[in-house]
């Protein structure tokens, strides 16, 4: 599974309705606790990886979500 974090909601809707269009079952929902987030939604993709053409440019941080914990897969800063 993978998350992605914003730094606004309105790029987390653009990116989930882009996933959700090209068939990756995909959600949107509230930043995980252990996370921090400049807007609080996040994306929720259910894949091993993402390709980042499909997740719009103002994106915060790409996890890969393990059973309890998040490995950073990469940051837009």
């Amino acid at each position: 599974m993978i998350v992605i974090t914003f730094y606004t909601h309105h790029s987390a809707q653009l990116t989930n309705k882009i996933l959700k269009a090209t068939s990756i079952n995909s959600k949107m929902a509230p930043v995980p606790r252990k996370l921090s987030s400049s807007c609080g939604s996040c994306v929720i993709a259910d894949c091993d990886e993402i390709d980042l053409s499909l997740v719009d440019e103002d994106f915060e941080a790409v996890y890969k979500a393990e059973n309890d914990s998040y490995i950073l897969l990469c940051s837009n800063e």
